[in-house]
């Protein structure tokens, strides 16, 4: 596997559909759910065992809009005869958006990559094998309280054994990856492990990065809290951050491009 094996179309084409077909994608809607068929389905067709783990969201206001409390979803693709007990990679981008954003940035861009980073690895060898995840009720449901917050990817943690739980060798979210002309590589921390390795990834493959730490906005921070190693690419600001500007135009085709190959580099084989 080489890092130009990352096709940024199918990472497009997910943005347009994502953003533009199905549009707003709160956590517990109806829409959010069509949109966790149409991933699951994508992931399905590249021959990945999926799953969809449910779990309860609270009510609350989310980005200044009352939402329900309900149920959201998280779609996890693992590779067939997969062991979560042996060592693996876990690679994930949530697909929730706030109520009036269409969530093009935020988040189709991330999923869009997963996506497309699910296809160029099959039937091609990775340093470790690679669980992608698109995580549902990232957004937050509280402005002041943290912990309203990530309910995809703790409930994600929550369920892995401690076995498991030892045997992710790294996490990385994809969250807000379309824009900008250098990648954001965000650590919880002052440093983590998966931060340098992809800084050093952006190196190999001559994408622009630059370090962002103090991170914890996003679903890595889940893993991180739980003591694993884990990092975020992406969250380069723009004008139409969870709102209704957050639309297909906003996404750079080739943000995504040095997204995609960054993360392909992580991946691969050395």
């Amino acid at each position: 596997m080489r890092p130009g094996d990352f096709d940024t179309a199918v990472a497009m084409a997910a943005v347009r559909h994502l953003a533009g077909a199905v549009g707003p994608r709160e956590a517990t809607s109806p829409s959010f759910d069509r949109a966790a068929g149409w991933v699951a389905d994508r992931f399905e067709g590249l021959g990945y065992d999926v799953r969809r783990q449910r779990f309860a969201v609270p009510a609350g206001s989310s980005w200044g809009v009352p939402v329900a409390a309900g149920r959201s979803t998280n779609v996890i693709a693992t590779p067939p005869g997969f062991d979560p007990d042996r060592p693996h990679l876990v690679v994930g981008a949530h697909l929730d958006t706030v109520p009036q954003a269409p969530g093009a940035e935020d988040n189709a861009s991330g999923v869009g990559v997963v996506l497309a980073a699910a296809e160029a690895v099959t039937d091609r060898r990775t340093r470790l094998p690679v669980v992608f995840v698109a995580f549902g009720a990232e957004e937050p449901r509280s402005a002041t309280d943290p912990e309203q917050h990530h309910f995809g990817s703790r409930a994600y943690v929550r369920a892995m054994g401690a076995g498991e739980r030892d045997a992710v060798g790294g996490m990385v979210s994809l969250d807000r990856v379309g824009v900008g002309a250098r990648v954001p590589v965000g650590s919880a921390a002052e440093s983590d492990p998966v931060q340098r390795q992809l800084l050093a990834a952006a190196g190999r493959v001559g994408v622009a990065a630059v370090p962002d730490p103090g991170q914890r906005s996003s679903d890595h921070w889940s893993f991180v809290r739980a003591g694993m190693p884990g990092a975020r690419l992406g969250s380069t600001p723009y004008a139409g951050y969870h709102s209704s500007g957050d639309v297909v135009g906003v996404v750079e085709r080739a943000q995504l491009d040095r997204v995609g190959r960054l993360l392909l580099a992580w991946l691969a084989r050395r």
